[in-house]
């Protein structure tokens, strides 16, 4: 999370830069006016491109109004009443028409999910299908986030990412003008996240070769989905809560890392039943303070798999007819608790075409 925060500090750093057009370190109502219809222009023309190649089936470079209609409507002209479809006074309603077309893809999107999470085809889905599906799910979100990134870090483009290239990305305006952040709190962050990320980075590069591979910079960037890092997630979970540096996390700074103390305020109860939890499963060994062994213990449970716990609750609460499986029908009766879940990646795979899926 941190490592996301500094990178999108410099982010935003490069984007005031680029709306100051004339380089004078002001922006200007003009120069924002100006940014702002470019950004405009280019988000009309990014969103063309975008979906330009799921409607140009035959690669002319143009669309054809049956290419279009086949790649929105192909999915379920089984379904709905084709003469109204080809009706002119159909088409004459623009809002009649863009609802159609949108709520028929988002219906395809469901349909073309649940389709997928059932992996045997019999028109069900069990707990079985749906814990491996979420846990796909969960994977190509992460690779998904490494390759987004990937470009902004890999600076000679050797399918390669260095420790220096890295750095530099990610630090070298501090490094370079350490005298704009030495009177702000920034600084201590920097200070505090360059050793901490040198730290991590040396724990993924797995051959040492101060290089990391795709497979490494992921385990750098997830450190919590790889066995061989698991201990720098306990040591960094560590530092973040044991504020008084003694190698230990205490009752309070376990509590303070969830909850802010109001000057003299009353606690709220589920600050007491965390209190609670803390003395009675969290310390084990019951000193007072968890070690490095507890916090592994709290934070990367080796008898809990999340996937499987969604995939339960999700059967559970859609199965109308507890036969402990899902149609598709119940599926999307209970659709707004799938798109609160990791099943559709938190609604963003219904943004997605469908073979990204």
């Amino acid at each position: 999370m941190q490592v996301l925060i500094i990178a999108l500090f410099f982010n935003y750093r490069k984007i005031v830069d680029r709306i100051d057009s004339d380089g004078d370190g002001f922006v200007t109502t003009e120069e924002l006016k100006t940014w702002i219809k470019r950004v405009q222009k280019r988000y009309i023309y990014d969103n063309v491109a975008k979906v330009w190649k799921d409607y140009d089936r035959d690669k002319d470079d143009k669309i054809s109004w049956e290419e279009y209609k086949q790649a929105t409507y192909g999915y379920y002209l089984g379904f709905i009443d084709v003469k109204a479809l080809s009706s002119p006074t159909f088409y004459a309603c623009p809002t009649r028409s863009g609802l159609l077309a949108s709520s028929v893809n988002r219906l395809a999107t469901k349909w073309k999910i649940v389709d997928r999470i059932d992996s045997d085809g019999d028109g069900f889905v069990t707990t079985e299908e749906l814990k491996t599906w979420i846990k796909r799910v969960q994977k190509r979100y992460i690779y998904d986030n490494v390759a987004k990134v990937w470009k902004d870090y890999d600076r000679d483009k050797d399918d390669k990412i260095s420790w220096e290239e890295y750095k530099q990305a990610t630090y070298g305006y501090y490094l370079g003008n350490p005298a704009e952040f030495q009177d702000s709190s920034d600084h201590h962050t920097f200070k505090k996240m360059l050793p901490r990320d040198e730290r991590r980075f040396k724990a993924a590069d797995l051959n040492g070769d101060q290089t990391a591979t795709r497979e490494e910079f992921t385990a750098f960037l997830h450190p919590e989905e790889f066995e061989h890092m698991k201990e720098i997630v306990v040591l960094e979970t560590l530092e973040d809560i044991d504020k008084n540096g003694d190698g230990f996390v205490d009752q309070d700074e376990y509590i303070a890392d969830m909850f802010s103390h109001e000057e003299n305020g009353p606690e709220p109860d589920w600050v007491l039943s965390e209190r609670e939890q803390f003395t009675e499963f969290r310390d084990l060994n019951k000193d007072g303070k968890l070690d490095k062994d507890e916090i592994r213990h709290w934070i990367l449970p080796q008898d809990y798999d999340h996937a499987q716990a969604e995939a339960r609750h999700l059967v559970y609460e859609s199965d109308k007819n507890r036969d402990e499986k899902l149609t598709k029908e119940e599926i999307l009766e209970n659709w707004n608790m799938f798109v609160g879940s990791q099943a559709t990646n938190y609604g963003e795979d219904l943004t997605k075409n469908h073979d990204e899926l």
